[in-house]
């Protein structure tokens, strides 16, 4: 996998919780540094650890389904894609409370990474280098979700549903992408 694309890859990941973030950060008012990094704490960590996870469970089973992996890699990418998408549509205006305490982040990491676990079991039927993988979605998902925080005090929800359009496009984008080179390819 070429690093724009897992650029491409790591920014659609991080939509998720770039939105949860703009929300973080119109509930608390002005929001300081320290709830900024709290924000990319917990969702990079949670964006490196979860694709991390799903290699772990990709490669365990690589062998034997080694002939439909980009079918696989297709159809996981695609249903994480139109989640995000109709997601974006949904209208529907998140509550969440002001609290970046870990009882209040914790649920929203997990929640917002569980695409990511997807992502790493087609990973690991790519056989993308792991490591700098998941550090470089972790970076990007620290830097998206700590600036999204300051966008949310300043823009509010205005732009949470075009970040997981986007994101939710690109994801599907990237599995047709797979599957047209792999059969094409093969």
């Amino acid at each position: 996998m070429r690093l724009y694309e897992l650029f491409i890859i790591a920014v659609s990941l991080s939509m998720d919780a770039f939105a949860v973030s703009i929300c973080k950060g119109l509930s608390a008012g002005r929001p300081r540094l320290g709830h900024c990094l709290t924000c990319g704490g917990w969702f990079g960590g949670f964006q490196a650890l979860m694709p991390l996870a799903g290699w772990l469970l990709g490669v365990r089973f690589q062998g034997v389904i080694v002939s439909v992996d980009h079918w696989i890699a297709f159809v996981l990418l695609g249903l994480i894609g139109f989640n995000m998408v109709r997601e974006s549509r949904g209208g529907e205006a998140e509550e969440l409370d002001c609290s970046f305490s870990p009882r209040a982040m914790l649920p929203l990491a997990v929640a917002t990474s569980i695409d990511a676990l997807a992502v790493g079991v087609t990973f690991a039927f790519l056989r993308v280098d792991i490591v700098p993988a998941v550090l470089f979605i972790g970076v990007t998902t620290f830097a998206l979700s700590a600036a999204g925080v300051k966008v949310g005090s300043v823009f509010g929800v205005r732009f949470k549903s075009q970040a997981e359009l986007a994101g939710g496009l690109i994801l599907m984008g990237m599995g047709c992408k797979i599957l047209i080179e792999h059969t094409l390819l093969a």
